[in-house]
């Protein structure tokens, strides 16, 4: 076993305070993996909260794992020294219970690669009673987890603060009990927001699609996603305090969770909706706590602008001395207040999401802003000071045309005209991203915009913009925006093509994995569903009434708008309390 890997380890563990440390065998264990670098890993505010719950319960340690960078997997390899964890620096495999935490669809691969450097069966069919229990968390295990269930014991569908701690109620008590791995599966099943993929077997037509899905267990019809009701009952922020993050010198804070303003687009929208709104006094403590660091506060949620009172949050933080920074902005929400704690704060970028360019897209979308709400925006970011402007926008969206990419040319044109008017010399950056249908969404049922027409539309927007002073195009790859869009919304038929991509050097060789396994990634990019058709994620519950999403297609179609959520709102059934049977 390589020393030099644990001594990289135990340094990486001395940069930091508040990591919580236990003597192995003191505690029973728990490896908590984030399948990304740790830099990206420690950024994540959920990662965070649930390394606190876990640690707070007195009879767990849990103990972090991340992707290694290149040469440290090669050095793990040539020493054969399995995947060692951060706190005490054991190997994976040792630990009964592994949890993964996954945002992106990109890092399925990098799960692979992490199970198999830690020494652990990839496949769960493969595993024995002596192997761990592999669970996985986060916004893709509750939209869709399917693609991974070949590799995965169970899932843990919605927010995880309160069900975790079920689980490992559950798992030491079956073990207690003697129970076998199997019977432990069967009892996470029961518990509300834990699903078991292998108690739910697909299947399929001639054609691919699938039929039905079969119960081998008794288990619930449909796995309703848990969400906390009370966020108050437990904290959201910086657990442990790193410089070694792309929030360098951020304390993270959560301010509200969920959305209720009904983008048709936006998985986290549908899936983590009711909106709920965290109380000052509660995020005051966590302010406190960042100035006890001397750190930036980092303000986190769906919309942070909406957060009812952001002027008085702000004040308090500039009343400390301290600076903060935002996750997301609505345009339509903005205000002077907020504007200008970030110009104090050091912020030269203003960050808005028209995300298309036309009224007609955005009406498609059910954006509720206009251009309007833009120059209001900049004019206070402008008095402020602050200089740049950057707006995010997609492209492929469905219903569009070749002449809603011409509006992104003139919106940024517009854009830029205005920002000269009132004087400002600053940069303005589009950052366009290819539309990707997910899950639980309205456009779930819509094929993706053929490559070709995005690949097209964005040189059309590239060469419109070419050489005009001050505006900067920025480009997500589009061969991945196209493999997370076969991901998001893939069938459990591609863990295999998963496992032979992780055998042939991982998301390069997708494409001839795919081939291998007689799949198309057309059929899963470019098929229109039909409303009755079984989708991969058919077991799984986020308490929409059925034919909501439905109607809200509809209202795309039409163009169409839906109002935000308010109080008493009953449209959609999340705030309703009968039991469903599901959602199309």
């Amino acid at each position: 076993m390589s020393w030099h890997l644990k001594e990289k380890l135990r340094q990486t563990l001395a940069m930091e305070q508040n990591a919580m440390v236990f003597a192995p065998g003191s505690r029973h264990g728990f490896a908590l993996v984030y399948p990304n670098t740790y830099r990206v890993g420690m950024s994540n505010l959920g990662f965070h909260i649930i390394y606190e719950q876990i640690n707070q319960r007195g009879d767990t340690a849990c103990e972090r794992l991340f992707l290694p960078d290149k040469r440290t997997a090669e050095e793990y390899i040539r020493t054969n020294t399995p995947l060692l964890t951060l706190e005490t620096q054991r190997p994976l495999y040792e630990f009964p219970l592994i949890g993964i935490a996954i945002t992106f669809e990109m890092d399925y691969f990098h799960i692979l690669d992490i199970l198999a450097l830690g020494k652990v069966p990839l496949l769960a069919g493969e595993r024995s009673e002596k192997d761990p229990l592999v669970v996985i968390g986060g916004p893709c295990a509750t939209f869709n987890p399917e693609p991974l269930a070949d590799f995965i014991d169970a899932a843990i569908v919605g927010e995880g603060e309160e069900v975790i701690h079920e689980l490992l109620d559950a798992y030491y008590l079956s073990k207690q009990q003697g129970l076998a791995r199997e019977e432990i599966l069967r009892r996470f099943a029961q518990i509300e927001g834990i699903y078991v993929p292998r108690f739910y077997q697909p299947v399929y037509d001639v054609n691919g699609v699938i039929r039905e899905y079969r119960r081998t267990a008794d288990v619930p019809g449909r796995v309703r996603r848990r969400w906390v009701k009370d966020l108050t009952r437990y904290k959201a922020q910086t657990v442990i305090v790193t410089p070694e993050t792309e929030f360098k010198g951020m304390f993270l804070v959560e301010v509200g969770r969920g959305c209720g303003r009904h983008c048709r687009f936006c998985m986290a929208g549908y899936c983590f909706r009711r909106p709920r709104m965290r109380p000052l006094a509660q995020i005051s403590e966590a302010v406190a706590e960042a100035q006890r660091y001397g750190l930036k506060v980092g303000l986190m949620g769906a919309a942070i602008s909406d957060y009812p009172e952001i002027d008085r949050l702000c004040q308090l933080i500039l009343s400390r001395n301290m600076a903060l920074s935002v996750a997301s902005l609505r345009a339509d929400s903005l205000t002077d207040t907020l504007v200008r704690a970030l110009a104090a704060s050091g912020h030269k970028t203003i960050t808005l999401a028209p995300e298309a360019g036309s009224k007609r897209m955005r009406r498609v979308i059910n954006k509720g802003i206009d251009d309007q709400h833009l120059y209001e925006a900049i004019d206070m970011a402008t008095g402020a000071g602050i200089p740049h402007v950057r707006l995010y926008i997609m492209v492929g969206l469905p219903y569009e045309q070749d002449e809603d990419a011409d509006a992104i040319v003139e919106m940024a044109q517009n854009v830029k005209k205005h920002m000269e008017g009132r004087g400002s010399k600053g940069k303005l950056t589009l950052s366009i991203n290819p539309f990707i249908p997910k899950p639980f969404t309205p456009f779930q049922w819509l094929p993706m915009a053929p490559v070709e027409t995005v690949e097209a539309r964005l040189s059309q927007i590239t060469a419109a913009l070419k050489g005009q002073k001050g505006i900067e195009i920025l480009v997500e790859p589009v061969r991945e925006a196209y493999i997370q869009g076969v991901l998001s919304r893939g069938d459990r038929r591609l863990g295999a093509v998963l496992h032979t991509a992780h055998r042939w050097g991982g998301s390069k060789a997708w494409k001839k994995a795919l081939k291998e396994h007689g799949l198309d990634d057309s059929f899963y990019l470019y098929r229109a569903r039909s409303l009755d058709e079984v989708l991969p994620w058919h077991n799984l519950d986020m308490g929409l009434e059925v034919g909501y999403l439905a109607k809200e297609l509809s209202n795309a179609q039409e163009e169409r708008f839906t109002a935000p959520c308010m109080p008493g709102c009953m449209r959609c059934g999340v705030c309703t309390s009968p039991k469903k049977e599901g959602v199309k």
